[in-house]
């Protein structure tokens, strides 16, 4: 079993800066791709990035690419998301998720197999 943990949500106006991450811990944590997902209030949860376990490819949705940037920190077990330029319709619950054999890059959330508890970003105009 893997343990998803984010931080770093919060109340930012438009323009400003957050970067969320996610701490793993449970079994191994070794070959997991990983992504971030945001559901606003009413909508469904949408893709965000996505990168693979090795680091080596990474993919964004067009509404955040130039602006978000997804890393992650595999000593530590760690993966960051980086949010500039952040605006009012980036108000979500950004959620990290972890998928075993993660050699490539996934979209949809039925291709992960854990998600954390999630962290409210909210953006203020």
């Amino acid at each position: 079993q893997v343990q998803l943990v984010e931080s770093g949500g919060g109340l930012v106006q438009a323009g400003g800066s957050l970067r969320l991450s996610c701490v793993a811990s449970g079994r191994t944590f070794s070959g997991y791709a990983m992504g971030w997902f945001r559901q606003a209030a009413g909508k469904e949860r949408e893709f965000v990035q996505a990168i693979s376990w090795s680091g080596g490819y990474t993919y964004s949705a067009n509404s955040v690419k130039g602006r978000f940037t997804i890393s992650r920190d595999r000593a530590n077990n760690t993966v960051y998301l980086q949010m500039n330029s952040l605006k009012p319709e980036d108000t979500a619950v950004y959620y990290c998720a972890a998928r075993l054999n993660g050699g490539l890059v996934f979209t949809r959330p039925s291709e992960y197999n854990y998600w954390g508890q999630g962290t409210q970003v909210t953006v203020s105009s």
